[in-house]
């Protein structure tokens, strides 16, 4: 009897490992899905900022909402990824936004260019 106890303690124990491993692997899924969402997200609003830009004499106010949904889904997206690559590039991504709106609040027309850089360094890091 005592043998079956260390048997079904063994099965126990090796079922609760498998457990823990699909729940990582779970997790490490949903990361890079929510990592995916972000990239898809942030492509379409730089394309809108890109649209904003070609038309800025007509509406300046479309640039700067465009550049306020990114700061949004950046803001949403949080710290949800532990990813070293993926932080650098939320990072730099969130860096150019930030001049970009400093220099639009200052009265100069801002260089667009490093949010389109950033927001394309994030999609590479975040395609598996």
């Amino acid at each position: 009897m005592g043998k079956k106890l260390w048997t079904r303690a063994g099965v126990a124990l090796a079922a609760g490992a498998a457990a823990v491993t699909l729940t990582g692997a779970c997790d490490a899924v949903s990361k890079a899905m929510d990592c995916g969402r972000l990239a898809t997200e942030i492509a379409a609003d730089v394309d809108r900022l890109q649209e904003a830009v070609s038309g800025a004499d007509e509406s300046p106010q479309a640039a700067a909402d465009a550049l306020d949904e990114i700061d949004r889904n950046l803001d949403d997206f949080g710290d949800k990824s532990d990813n070293a690559d993926v932080g650098k590039a939320v990072d730099d991504l969130q860096q150019a936004v930030d001049n970009a709106q400093q220099a639009a609040d200052r009265g100069e027309v801002p260089d667009f260019r490093p949010v389109g850089n950033a927001a394309g360094e994030l999609t590479n890091v975040c395609t598996p």
